[in-house]
């Protein structure tokens, strides 16, 4: 597993290259950290890296498949995403990495977010969009239907399991990643896409969640993290490698995870 820790210092970037013994990675696996001055240049970054990975993907195979989360840190790479027409939206396919139990005019609806800030602003078909859809009676329902939905994708794109050439995700204080928290059932799921998910604490929402199997069949994968409250979990998730963490448990089996950190969650990671 190569790792790439590239601190960006204004217009200078350093690299450190350095061989991991770390077996909880399937061999092959690249990991790769990226610390930024400010929020500005990790988007700036990411736009890029969508833009390189669409590309590839439309090579390849011509579309591109990609899974996104909701929470306040992507948001800003949205706003930029909307404004780049020349990228191939008519032949990508969004997914949602999970999802509250909340209707879709909710504040808190992740697909309420991310059509808000992004896919209404972008030439992309209504076919090719798959919410987790809320209106079901129950999250156990809206889990099952969003199960079918990435089954008829898969039969569609002539895959037998899900594998997405980018999934976005992001990072809580606890350590969770998608709707995947300490401590839950869901991290143990092996047989379903998609699971319903009752987070811990009694004000938090029930949820939708992608499971691990799928994320970690993904052939990118992006964190993107800022704020100083994060900075001693991404040293646990990054550097410590706790297994008890969800997002530690984001292993890519045949692909890349790529950590965009801003200066501030960066700031405990050991730059040797």
């Amino acid at each position: 597993m190569l790792l790439l820790l590239n601190v960006r210092q204004g217009r200078k970037a350093i690299y450190k290259n350095t061989v991991s013994s770390n077996l909880n990675y399937m061999p092959g696996t690249i990991k790769e950290i990226h610390i930024f001055n400010n929020g500005h240049q990790l988007v700036d970054f990411a736009t890029r890296k969508w833009t390189e990975l669409a590309g590839a993907g439309m090579k390849t195979k011509g579309f591109f498949s990609v899974a996104l989360s909701g929470g306040k840190t992507p948001v800003a790479l949205y706003n930029r995403l909307s404004g780049e027409k020349a990228l191939p939206w008519p032949e990508t396919h969004v997914f949602m990495v999970d999802e509250r139990f909340v209707p879709y005019e909710s504040d808190e609806n992740n697909y309420h977010m991310i059509n808000r800030t992004l896919l209404s602003h972008v030439d992309i078909a209504t076919k090719n969009v798959h919410p987790i859809l809320t209106s079901e009676l129950s999250p156990k329902a809206a889990a099952e239907r969003y199960e079918q939905d990435l089954a008829a994708y898969c039969r569609t794109v002539g895959a037998r399991f899900p594998r997405f050439d980018l999934i976005l995700l992001g990072i809580g204080e606890d350590g969770h990643t998608a709707s995947l928290f300490p401590g839950t059932a869901s991290l143990k799921e092996t047989r379903c896409w998609a699971v319903s998910v009752c987070p811990p604490g009694p004000s938090k929402r029930a949820r939708i969640t992608l499971t691990f199997p799928v994320i970690n069949n993904a052939e990118n994968i992006i964190f993107m993290v800022e704020g100083e409250k994060k900075a001693g979990i991404m040293k646990e998730v990054i550097q410590d490698e706790s297994n008890s963490l969800p997002a530690a448990m984001v292993r890519p089996l045949r692909g890349k995870i790529i950590f965009l950190l801003d200066e501030r969650a960066g700031c405990l990671l050991s730059k040797k």
